[in-house]
């Protein structure tokens, strides 16, 4: 539903895009007769109606600004959103009417201001997470869209915007959210009682079954198994999405910590015949920097996570990584420059197509084909790594080719030597919010 809606959306300003386009061009070939160079309020005045006819017909918050990003025109649906009256947002600035803000409720300035981004870029804007900050200082969720539009130089002159209000989407999503976290936690009870009871039935000491009936109760306590995983992924996306995701951040030494959990995980790849490795400062994408010594010689890579919860993202890659890779090894690397640390696990699995990376990372979404289809998930894994990544301000992707395997990379923003000396030794002063976190 959601992608229809999207499309819808993009539709309505490629059509809106075109019209506009074109009264622009009617418009600077009257200003070269008139003498006339200023744009958005000479308008022809037949064209100027007939946009205004379009805009006022669209239940979507519709705004029109020029290339000094004045509002030319503004909807009743914009209007109603913003909190501005129509006539009175005319002429105005854009970023004194449509003040964003993050989930967080932080301000977006200067370069990072979605307009400025489409002027300085000449890129298409989407985002479906914003808080707008009304004219009355109330705060509502909504969805921006913005389409730049230029001349046949390629120069913006102008863009078209799209408002969207999130309020009552946010708010099923919230209850949703809800109702999951308390389904998940109460059904978590009955399904470990029923773990246990399988588990006891199997134990020799306790009872005697013969092979046909131990094998029933094999495939059952497998399917309770991964039943109470997915209740419990389902609680930890739940939280994840409200916030309400526990985190104890601490500093981290990264390398120290990744070469340990490599020696605990590297058993259950043992047991698909799976070789597996640890590099440090090796980047797997360039291979030519090997030969120089930086196997042995080991930096000092801080960040300030979690590790439990870091623990938990690449036990998550890596368990994915020996499900997906018949034969060959597993690789856990890391490395980084003065303001990131970056690690990776890499495979050399069946690898996954092209159309399925950007919806790699998104909730339930699995990749369907003959390789993945007798192997066990989710389709939750991958969106809770995503979201543990973000609450310490880093990101997440993959690279993957079909036939070649893949590689997950995670990029943290790295705290230097001194920062995260003073910080150990005065744990006083460690903020409870990683955004205030200095990395020089």
């Amino acid at each position: 539903m959601l992608y229809l809606i999207y499309l819808l959306i993009l539709l309505i300003l490629v059509a809106i895009g075109l019209i506009v386009t074109n009264i622009f061009l009617k418009s600077k070939k009257n200003q070269e007769h008139s003498g006339n160079k200023q744009l958005g309020s000479k308008f022809l005045a037949g064209d100027t109606e007939q946009l205004s006819i379009i805009f006022s017909s669209i239940e979507e918050g519709l705004i029109l600004i020029d290339n000094n990003k004045s509002i030319v025109l503004l909807n009743s649906a914009a209007a109603l959103i913003t909190g501005w009256g129509v006539e009175d947002a005319i002429g105005i600035d854009i970023s004194t009417v449509v003040k964003v803000a993050d989930n967080q409720g932080k301000p977006y300035i200067n370069n990072n201001y979605p307009f400025n981004k489409v002027f300085s870029t000449g890129k298409y804007f989407k985002d479906n997470d914003l808080v707008l900050i009304t004219r009355d200082n109330k705060l509502i969720s909504i969805g921006l869209n913005i389409s730049p539009l230029s001349d046949k130089d390629g120069n913006v002159t102008g863009a078209v915007a799209l408002i969207r209000n999130m309020t009552e989407e946010k708010n099923q999503e919230s209850r949703l959210a809800d109702f999951i976290s308390t389904a998940s936690h109460e059904m978590r009870t009955p399904v470990a009682a029923i773990e246990g009871y399988l588990s006891l039935a199997l134990n020799n000491k306790v009872a005697t079954i013969d092979n046909k009936a131990r094998d029933y109760l094999e495939k059952a306590e497998e399917a309770t198994r991964h039943l109470g995983q997915l209740f419990q992924d389902l609680l930890t996306s739940a939280k994840a999405e409200d916030g309400r995701l526990v985190s104890h951040p601490e500093v981290v030494e990264m390398g120290d910590m990744l070469k340990k959990l490599t020696e605990d995980l590297k058993f259950s790849a043992e047991k698909h015949g799976l070789k597996t490795e640890f590099i440090v400062g090796t980047n797997p994408a360039n291979k030519s920097d090997s030969h120089l010594g930086v196997k042995t010689i080991n930096p000092l890579y801080y960040v300030y996570v979690d590790p439990d919860r870091l623990r938990e993202v690449i036990t998550n890659l890596y368990d994915n990584a020996v499900k997906y890779t018949p034969e060959g090894k597993i690789t856990i690397g890391i490395t980084g420059d003065s303001q990131v640390v970056q690690f990776y696990v890499k495979d050399t699995g069946s690898g996954i197509p092209a159309e399925d990376i950007p919806h790699l990372f998104q909730k339930f979404y699995r990749v369907d084909n003959s390789a993945t289809r007798t192997v066990g998930g989710t389709g939750l894994g991958l969106y809770i790594c995503k979201k543990i990544i973000e609450l310490y301000n880093g990101r997440v992707w993959v690279e993957s080719k079909e036939g070649k395997g893949s590689t997950f990379y995670i990029n943290i923003p790295r705290l230097s030597t001194p920062r995260a000396k003073e910080l150990l030794n005065n744990p006083e002063i460690l903020p409870t919010n990683t955004n205030t976190i200095a990395t020089t």
